[in-house]
């Protein structure tokens, strides 16, 4: 267990978020972008959204991240929060990574039809992004990110 708990540090205090955006997946506008590392557990953060964002069918997440141990199956498992409770939960493979590496990865995320969204009044402040990121099934991060929309 010492071994694990040891590559748990090692693998954490090595990884670092350098720096994510937000695209209209349709037009690749940039509709946000942050360079604060999220990944950072044992705190909320916090990131300004444009309301627009909601009106988009499609968003286009890039994180460019830098890991300087080797992970064998990277992931995230991302919950979307709503006053506390799961609205929705997604999941992304990045897979092997190299160690000593700075890697960017997109993933596509599609919105909820537009009868199903709530409003950026509603939304703002009371959404939750909680992230868990692993190596495999090694739990490696949790981090979470309260949502303004501006």
């Amino acid at each position: 267990m010492a071994m694990e708990s040891q590559h748990v540090a090692d693998v954490l205090n090595g990884f670092k978020l350098n720096w994510m955006n937000l695209r209209d997946a349709s037009s690749g506008k940039i509709m946000w972008e942050g360079t604060q590392d999220l990944s950072v557990p044992g705190r909320e953060h916090q990131a300004r959204v444009p309301k627009k964002i909601l009106k988009c069918k499609a968003v286009s997440r890039e994180i460019n991240f830098s890991s300087q141990q080797l992970m064998e199956k990277f992931r995230l498992e991302q919950r979307i929060l709503f006053h506390g409770r799961c609205l929705e939960e997604w999941f992304f493979e990045f897979g092997f990574v190299i160690p000593e590496s700075t890697n960017t990865w997109q993933s596509i995320i599609e919105a909820a039809p537009a009868s199903q969204m709530m409003g950026a009044d509603v939304l703002s402040g009371n959404v939750v992004i909680e992230t868990n990121f692993f190596d495999d099934e090694l739990l490696v991060s949790t981090s979470k990110v309260r949502l303004f929309y501006v």
